[in-house]
């Protein structure tokens, strides 16, 4: 099993790992729209959905893996009327066919959309 923290993602905001690999998968920490250098957040749900998938992209990245790696996708929205606009993006970034996803509403602190993913290793 590896445990990854990497400088190019926001700061964990707690004792947690940015991605764990394990049995062959790739689990990343839940990420927000944070910018990893300014810590700023972007205006608007499209705006912070495209900022989270960048941040989830670069987690894959650490561990050599993209976007067509992922197989389950698990996404809080603080407003559930903004789905429509977050599947726009959501459905713009990551490629067909696309992976299992859930959308949930959550309670968000200070920001609008947070995903976390599981992702296959090659085999």
């Amino acid at each position: 099993m590896e445990k990854l923290t990497s400088n190019e993602l926001p700061r964990p905001a707690g004792p947690y790992s940015h991605v764990v690999v394990a049995n062959g998968f790739a689990f990343t920490a839940g990420f927000g729209p944070h910018d990893p250098v300014t810590g700023e957040l972007p205006d608007g749900i499209e705006a912070q959905t495209e900022a989270v998938i960048r941040n989830v992209e670069r987690a894959l990245a650490a561990v050599n893996l993209d976007l067509s790696s992922v197989v389950k996708v698990t996404a809080h929205l603080a407003d559930l009327a903004d789905f429509a606009a977050y599947n726009r993006v959501y459905e713009r970034m990551f490629p067909a066919p696309y992976p299992v996803r859930t959308t949930v509403g959550s309670q968000l602190s200070g920001f609008l959309v947070e995903i976390d993913v599981v992702a296959a290793l090659p085999q």
